[in-house]
């Protein structure tokens, strides 16, 4: 059996991840991810365009105090200008002076480019791609030529690009990164034109740069490492232009699990769903649940037949051992639930119960006909688990709703919208009658049960309402429609999720609310 080879990972989350909608990354960010993608193991880093914003420039300043254990850190830019020698192309100059090891640079291998966008002659563009590669190789930088356009141009007209590819050669560069710019190709395309590149040039080191437009980023990645491709670039959690760049914590676990390539980073494996939560949370975005590998769904079982069939032998129904990648099997409850997920739910939370001697029948019972009112659990865990605990009466209840009431008023003549509410609770055998104000009626409702339990609750000042949600279950009934409110919950030690439903929406608010701050109490009791 042939020994395969090492791939080599190039991230360019903090450049060309930035372009996609919504991305940005403040200078400290980048550097903490920086940090983040050495110690996982990726090869190189593109810092950003030297030139394009002062904050790339800050970060090139600032990346030189930090000692990376294993990363290059690369600046990206184009060739020099038409009609412009190199040694006066200010692009060029700010390449030089962000003092990275590595320079990437891009040229235009589609004539289209070369004729409409640049305005200048084939023969020039061929002039610019040799001259700047040559221009900073001489400067003692390692060179990764970006082959912009290389698929659409290769399609267009084969002998063009495959000229650019000469030059680049002739320049010096180090490597040649062919790239579907457009993200429009299929795999099959991608593959025979990456293996005939090969073919043609099998002194150089290729790699591929893919998009994902029609949504075949990590397939064509995959594709041109199979004809033979030795670098694959790409973005963290797939950020990028339009519908972003091929994913790259979709590409390592396919490389190193299906498709057995050796690399660096893949001792560290377990640390990938990690980082693709760090990244978001850096980019100030909500997590995909549905990633491959690294979303809190890729191993997540709802069906009871398929519930019992995981926990009787997970290779059932996960292609791979979840914790691989960092992440873990879940259970999610619902009215397709059956005696095995109840089981294995109540052992996903830690709770030891004989199965036998626990009538999980009438709590499957009880669990379906609240599904039916319009509760759901799958996001909301909290919920579930004092529920459960409820049923077994293992616990109790913190406190006890006495009354509450939510009014609404609109002072017309300051033109504001006040709500007040009204919370009254028993703990113990003290009553605590509180009042607040908000802008909305959930909001007041929130100060006022936060207020009446602070006294005696003083951890709850730790939690963080992070997410709200409202779902309208039976639309046909208009405004007597039932609602369900989920609310995500967190502290410094985890997130939790609960839920409510009525057809009262400050009712259903009131249940989701009350579940999280109990769930809080109970929890930092043990």
């Amino acid at each position: 059996m042939n020994k395969k080879p090492k791939i080599i990972i190039y991230d360019t989350t903090l450049r060309d991840g930035t372009q996609g909608e919504g991305i940005s990354f403040s200078v400290s960010s980048k550097l903490r991810l920086t940090k983040s993608m050495d110690q996982f193991g990726v090869d190189y880093i593109e810092g950003g365009w030297p030139g394009s914003n002062p904050r790339d420039m800050e970060y090139f300043e600032a990346v030189k105090g930090i000692k990376l254990k294993h990363a290059k850190i690369s600046s990206f830019g184009s060739t020099r200008r038409a009609d412009f020698s190199v040694k006066k192309d200010p692009q060029l100059d700010l390449l030089l002076k962000s003092e990275t090891e590595v320079v990437a640079i891009f040229g235009k291998s589609w004539l289209l480019h070369v004729k409409q966008i640049l305005r200048t002659t084939p023969e020039e563009n061929l002039r610019m791609i040799e001259e700047s590669i040559e221009y900073i190789k001489n400067k003692n930088r390692e060179v990764i030529y970006d082959a912009e356009h290389f698929y659409d141009g290769y399609k267009d007209n084969s002998a063009y690009a495959l000229k650019t590819l000469e030059v680049a050669i002739q320049g010096g560069a180090d490597y040649l990164v062919l790239c579907d710019t457009n993200g429009g190709n299929l795999t099959e395309y991608i593959y025979e034109t990456t293996k005939d590149i090969i073919e043609q040039f099998p002194n150089i080191k290729i790699g591929v740069h893919c998009h994902n437009d029609i949504g075949l980023g990590v397939a064509t990645s995959l594709a041109g490492i199979n004809a033979g491709a030795l670098m694959v670039q790409g973005t963290l959690n797939g950020y990028g232009e339009r519908n972003g760049n091929a994913n790259l914590t979709s590409i390592i676990p396919n490389l190193i699990l299906k498709m057995e390539h050796p690399m660096n980073c893949g001792k560290n494996l377990k640390k990938l769903r990690d980082l693709s939560l760090f990244v978001d949370d850096l980019a100030n975005l909500r997590s995909d649940t549905k990633a491959p590998y690294v979303g809190a769904s890729s191993f997540a079982h709802k069906g009871g037949i398929h519930a019992n069939a995981a926990s009787k032998d997970s290779r059932s129904y996960e292609h791979i051992e979840p914790s691989l990648v960092g992440n873990r099997q879940r259970v999610l409850v619902s009215d397709l639930s059956g005696r095995s997920s109840i089981m294995m739910k109540i052992q996903e939370m830690g709770l030891e119960l004989d199965k036998n001697t626990i009538d999980v029948k009438s709590f499957l019972k009880e669990l379906k006909d609240l599904e039916y009112r319009g509760y759901e659990y799958e996001a909301s865990d909290a919920s579930f688990r004092l529920l459960f605990q409820y049923w077994l009466k293992k616990i109790k209840h913190p406190f006890e709703l006495i009354s509450y009431r939510v009014i609404v008023e609109r002072d017309e003549t300051e033109n504001k919208l006040i709500s007040e509410a009204t919370v009254k609770i028993k703990i113990k055998n003290e009553i605590h009658h509180v009042v607040a104000e908000s802008h909305g009626p959930v909001g007041a409702l929130d100060r006022a049960l936060r207020q009446a339990l602070e006294k005696d609750f003083p951890e709850i000042k730790d939690i963080s309402l992070s997410d709200f949600k409202v779902r309208i279950l039976d639309s046909a009934e208009g405004t007597d429609a039932r609602i369900r409110v989920q609310i995500e919950s967190s502290d410094s030690k985890e997130i939790w999720g609960t839920v409510g439903a009525s057809d009262n929406i400050i009712e259903a608010s009131w249940e989701a609310l009350k579940d999280s701050v109990e769930y809080k109490i109970l929890r930092d009791k043990k």
